[in-house]
């Protein structure tokens, strides 16, 4: 089954009714012919993004991008630091005789 694309205002409107109990959950259930789980997840987004809810989240991606590249980086320069610091003791250790 093809979903349907709802407005960001519509989407906020219908969490708005919810939230000031103008209508409950499965009264704009039936309405507007809307799984009530779908409304649980709107009013997720919302409480967790606030006035961005519903928006391209394009701008917070690139930045969560940027951050795992970054992050990525810097794993990769301590695994290199590591093989560096093993070999370093390998050495240190065949010269002074210790295990």
């Amino acid at each position: 089954m093809l979903g349907r694309n709802h407005s960001r205002e519509f989407k906020l409107e219908v969490v708005s009714q919810i939230n000031t109990g103008q209508q409950t959950t499965a009264q704009l259930s039936r309405t507007h012919s809307l799984a009530p789980g779908l409304m649980y997840r709107w009013r997720k987004e919302v409480e967790t993004r606030g006035e961005a809810a519903f928006t391209d989240g394009a701008i917070t991606d690139r930045s969560d991008e940027l951050r795992i590249a970054e992050l990525e980086r810097y794993c990769g320069q301590l695994a290199l630091e590591n093989t560096i610091l093993k070999k370093s003791l390998a050495t240190y250790r065949l010269k002074h005789g210790t295990k």
